[in-house]
């Protein structure tokens, strides 16, 4: 029998959407005992500058004859030349992108997906909102602003967790609280170490330490579990932020990337367009953006 042999001309696989360019592994190390911290760089040295991205936009990660994923990018395009990602080991693949080493290489497509509004931010306060590994993707936003310091109001950080030792990029967080253009406030549910220094309980606590908000002049940039949002946006709606200014960064079973599989459709939208940037506006005309966890009272 014979075999069929398609030949693709080389402008057919550079319009090819699905295929990824080759990055490879350049530094690796964990964050906690199930998140993995890598950066990247494209094996063609020639475009380690051509990766155009803002902070908010995600990529696909593969390993070939294995899968992709989607991932948020936490580093920041005001540092070209490199990808910056976190894995969570939570399923067979993620367990093999989890594994990976430095000097391997992985399959990267992207960026794709709508980011923060940087321009309608510019001149602002920024209130940034993290919670769990709802600071993977902030942690690009904040690194930008902090790189465009001069072109940011007032920069407020609040970051959560369930206990020190899952607090992502911890040391980090612990020197930039010591930054005086910076109010970084951090705290844990509950410390068993006896060890921890900053405060402990929800991510609301903090809320009571923030002093004046200028809300009219404030953009506030949310992400973390989903039960989290109910009670952020409480307190996000009652400081007087205006719905639009209220940004919520969401993930919603992205598969294609480019809005072809309708994996992350609701309704009209498809989170890996449209999103995964949305305004609260957007969430309390579609309550499915966000998961179950978040009661209607809120979002209403």
């Amino acid at each position: 029998m014979k075999k069929l042999c398609v030949v693709l001309d080389e402008r057919e696989v550079q319009d090819n959407p699905f295929q990824p360019d080759m990055w490879r592994i350049v530094r690796r190390y964990p964050l906690t005992s199930d998140v993995n911290f890598y950066q990247a760089r494209p094996v063609d040295v020639d475009e380690a500058l051509k990766m155009n991205y803002l902070p908010g936009q995600f990529i696909m990660l593969s390993i070939p004859g294995e899968g992709e994923a989607p991932f948020c990018i936490s580093s920041t395009p005001s540092r070209p030349g490199l990808l910056e990602f976190c894995i969570r080991k939570m399923g067979t693949l993620t367990s093999s992108l989890f594994d990976l080493k430095e000097n391997q290489t992985v399959g990267i497509r992207g960026p794709y997906g709508n980011s923060f509004p940087i321009d309608k931010m510019e001149g602002k306060d920024i209130m940034i909102v993290a919670g769990g590994m709802g600071v993977a993707p902030l942690r690009s936003l904040l690194l930008y602003i902090l790189d465009n310091r001069d072109r940011f109001g007032k920069v407020t950080y609040l970051h959560g967790a369930k206990n020190p030792g899952e607090m992502l990029f911890r040391e980090e967080f612990f020197q930039l609280k010591e930054r005086d253009d910076l109010n970084c406030l951090l705290t844990v549910d509950k410390d068993d170490t006896g060890k921890w220094t900053e405060r402990t309980g929800l991510i609301t606590t903090l809320f009571k330490e923030l002093g004046p908000i200028d809300s009219k002049n404030t953009y506030a940039a949310v992400c973390g579990p989903p039960i989290m949002y109910k009670f952020v946006m409480e307190n996000l709606v009652k400081l007087g932020i205006p719905k639009h200014q209220i940004l919520m960064t969401l993930e919603r079973r992205m598969k294609c990337g480019v809005g072809k599989c309708g994996h992350c459709a609701i309704e009209y939208l498809y989170t890996c367009i449209d999103g995964p940037v949305f305004t609260y506006w957007d969430v309390l005309h579609m309550k499915e953006l966000i998961g179950r966890g978040v009661s209607d009272k809120v979002i209403a």
